[in-house]
């Protein structure tokens, strides 16, 4: 089997301490010559659907990976890892919702496997660092060219821990739904795909008194004003132009916006 050339990797581990190096250091150790994609290190901690959503919208935009991904707060305890299979790559992590919306974003879940090879593992398996112990060298070993099959035994695919959907509802000029991100530039992701705005006039009203107004690109509105737009993911979002949407609308991921006609 001729394995992968990439790895992509994303975690809340953060930069500040030496997680990541460590875990570069475990697949480096088993498949020196595989390159990694560093996705993100900064998933808020513990938010695994932060970190599901973030996965979900760049893979399908990398090579063909094997795609490591620990945002893992039940570390140690009986939560399986485990390897999915999807039409365009593999992944690798926790069951904890953590994996499921990028594979199906890369095609859906072919098959499953618990991560239980013991061969795989590198030493001995602290209970608090599965991603350096665990889930990179798995992961080395599948871009090596190792057939997910090896991880472990088979798992219905149906017993996989889902994430519950993010609330999306559309009504006759308006919609509601969850933020499902806030990005470093302060602009607010809805989970509404982008084609529901297709209802909506130009002139808006977001969460019942703030003005704003659809467009394309930052520039259609004027500096301080409030944009929204269809964003690179194809998600509904709201912008402002100079400034942070998140700040004016004071809202965080899992609250529930609403934009309607005005």
């Amino acid at each position: 089997m001729a394995g992968y050339g990439w790895i992509s990797f994303t975690t809340d581990y953060g930069t500040f301490d030496g997680f990541v190096a460590a875990c570069h250091g475990s697949i480096a150790r088993v498949a020196p010559e595989v390159r990694v994609i560093d996705v993100t290190h900064h998933v808020p901690p513990a938010d695994v659907s932060r970190g599901a959503a973030v996965l979900a919208q760049t893979a399908p935009h990398l090579p063909t990976s094997v795609h490591l991904a620990v945002v893992d707060p039940g570390v140690g305890t009986a939560r399986r890892g485990v390897v999915l299979t999807t039409p365009n790559g593999l992944l690798v992590g926790p069951d904890n919702g953590l994996l499921i919306w990028a594979a199906e974003a890369l095609g859906g879940v072919e098959s499953a496997y618990q991560l239980s090879n013991k061969d795989w593992l590198l030493g001995d398996v602290s209970r608090t660092f599965h991603g350096r112990d665990v889930f990179a060298p798995a992961a080395a070993w599948l871009a090596a060219g190792a057939a997910a099959a090896e991880a472990g035994p088979p798992v219905d695919s149906t017993t996989l821990v889902r994430l519950p959907d993010p609330a999306v509802t559309v009504g006759d000029g308006w919609i509601e739904a969850e933020v499902l991100t806030v990005d470093r530039f302060g602009n607010v992701q809805l989970a509404a795909e982008g084609s529901m705005l297709t209802g909506l006039g130009p002139e808006l009203l977001v969460n019942g008194n703030v003005r704003a107004r659809r467009g394309a690109t930052f520039a259609d509105v004027n500096a301080g004003e409030l944009l929204v737009f269809a964003d690179s993911a194809d998600r509904v979002a709201i912008a402002v132009n100079n400034g942070r949407a998140v700040v004016v609308l004071s809202v965080r991921p899992g609250d529930v916006v609403r934009i309607a006609a005005r």
